[in-house]
């Protein structure tokens, strides 16, 4: 029994010193764990590339973004330029037509002060005044580009002409106008109001 025993502790001493050379050698490192480690540094190097290429083409947008705002705000305030420019320019137009429309029609509002002024209230004279003034307007709204229309006789055209009466008449034709209550006038191809006529038929 006893020389069970010291077999028993020999085997477990020598059990122990082979645990403690295998704990005190170091492992061989294999051809994978080298061919691993230069995978890994590949990859870190060409993640670090990709990385870099991704910030250099960031920072290329973020430039072109920058000029594609840097003009849109130019556009933009070149806009706002302009429809201020623009509605000067119809204010001043419009100011320059009325002024010219002023002075044309002048003479004819003198000539009628005139009239009532010098006429001493005979009605021959007030009645000669207006009809030398009214033989005047033709020529002054010719020079403002301003033409009359509507004279009995004409056709009726509801392009031109409102009708507000209408007569019976077998001496005349469909659609002719016997009287003028109200003349139109035109500014170049532009109605400017209607003429108000009587029509026959």
């Amino acid at each position: 029994m006893a020389e069970e025993k010291n077999i028993n502790t020999e085997d477990i001493e020598v059990s122990g010193e082979n645990n403690e050379a295998n704990d005190s050698c170091d492992i061989p490192e294999t051809d994978s764990g080298k061919k691993n480690k230069k995978e890994s540094k590949a990859d870190a190097k060409k993640m670090k590339a990709e990385l870099d290429e991704t910030k250099k083409k960031l920072e290329e947008e973020t430039k072109r973004a920058d000029e594609i705002n840097d003009k849109y705000l130019r556009i933009v305030a070149e806009y706002d330029n302009f429809r201020k420019r623009s509605q000067n320019e119809r204010a001043q137009v419009y100011g320059d037509a009325v002024a010219d429309t002023l002075a044309g029609l002048l003479p004819i509002i003198d000539n009628l002060q005139y009239a009532s002024k010098y006429s001493g209230g005979d009605a021959e004279k007030v009645a000669e005044g207006l009809n030398l003034i009214l033989s005047k307007l033709p020529e002054t709204l010719e020079k403002l580009s301003i033409t009359a229309f509507g004279e009995a006789g004409e056709t009726f055209d509801p392009n031109l002409h409102n009708a507000i009466l209408h007569e019976e008449n077998d001496e005349l034709g469909e659609g002719v106008i016997t009287d003028v209550l109200q003349c139109g006038y035109k500014y170049k191809e532009k109605v400017i109001r209607y003429a108000m006529v009587k029509v026959a038929n």
